[in-house]
This record gives structure tokens, C-alpha cells and sequence, in this order.
């Protein structure tokens, strides 16, 4: 008898095809990661600790990979990031196991880190583990330069509710769907 799959299944489905046909232009991809670097160099720059350890990496080469994208960062001697030449020979690899956006999307939600295979330099990916860890991008206070204080926390305060129904909503899913796996390999 076939197992009945999850009504989000189709939405994995759905995202593998979509993936392995339509890949943007490269300079596309190239336009994206830039501002990914922006983003991130945004991030740290809010954490001194964060760049003081950037500083003592710096010319190292990191590279991330999920499913068919791929990012080479570098740590600057100004203790930021910068796309990394495509010749150059990452000393750490991180590729997130985790094949499906959706499954990766719900453990997100969790608050849930997810699988990485790490490949190189230990301390490097402890570095970055530390960064992952403690890095956190401060939404309310840019946008209280946009907005002003009172609407700006007043925004963060609900997107903050928002986000902890989601994660308990995906962790009660995560939690009775393991219970149906676990009552289904009992019979």
C-alpha cells in the first residue's frame, strides 16, 4: 500500500523542477550574490566582535553550496565579506544537506540550524559557526531610521508574534508527523 505523502510534497516537487530547468544568467547570479555581500557586510557591521574576528581571517576563502548555487566569500582585511575570485581555492566548503526549500524553510521556522557538510579548515568553521551563531541582523532598528521608533517596534513586536505562531504551527507538524511515523513502524 502506498504511504500518503504530504500534501507539501507537491511544492518540493514543484521547486526541484522549476530548479533544474530555469537557471538564471550568470550575471544575474553575480548581480544576486553582490547583494547578499552587501546584505551581510550591513549585518556586521552592526557587530564589532564579529568583525575582529573577520580581521584575523581575513584572505581566507569560504565557499557555500546548496543544491546547484554556490558562493564563494572572502573575509577583507576590514573584517567584512567579498565575493571571492571564481579561481580561488575555497580552504573551507559548507554544503547544506538539505535538499528541499520547503524542508529547509520548516526547520527555519523551528529554529533549527541545518545539516552541513563541512569540508576543510576546522577552525574556520568555527569561526563561522560562531558568526551563525551569534550574528543577528537588528530589523527594528533599521527600520526605525526609516519610520521612527514607536512604528518601527511596533511592526517588530508583531512580525516577532507572526514568526512564533509560524514555529509553533511548523512544530507541532514536525512533532505529529514523527509520532505518525513512529505509530505507522509499530503495526
Amino acid at each position: 500500500m502506498a504511504t500518503p505523502s504530504s500534501p507539501f510534497s507537491f511544492l518540493g516537487d514543484l521547486f526541484e523542477r522549476i530548479g533544474n530547468r530555469l537557471q538564471p544568467p550568470p550575471w544575474a547570479v553575480h548581480e544576486i550574490q553582490h547583494r547578499v555581500v552587501l546584505f551581510l557586510n550591513h549585518v556586521l557591521q552592526q557587530e564589532p566582535e564579529a568583525q575582529q574576528r573577520l580581521v584575523r581571517q581575513k584572505d581566507r576563502v569560504v565557499q557555500f553550496e546548496w543544491r546547484f548555487v554556490t558562493v564563494k566569500l572572502v573575509a577583507t582585511p576590514a573584517g567584512l565579506l567579498d565575493l571571492a575570485p571564481e579561481t580561488a581555492t575555497p580552504e573551507l566548503t559548507l554544503t547544506v544537506t538539505e535538499t528541499s526549500p520547503l524542508g529547509l524553510a520548516q526547520a527555519t521556522l523551528r529554529g533549527e540550524k541545518p545539516g552541513v557538510r563541512i569540508v576543510g579548515d576546522v577552525q574556520l568553521a568555527a569561526e563561522v559557526n560562531w558568526l551563525a551563531d551569534h550574528v543577528r541582523w537588528d530589523v527594528e532598528d533599521d527600520l526605525a531610521r526609516l519610520i521612527g521608533d514607536v512604528p518601527a517596534h511596533t511592526i517588530a513586536t508583531g512580525a516577532r508574534r507572526v514568526a512564533a505562531a509560524l514555529r509553533q504551527f511548523v512544530g507541532g507538524r514536525g512533532s505529529k508527523q514523527a509520532a505518525g511515523a513512529e505509530s505507522a513502524g509499530t503495526e
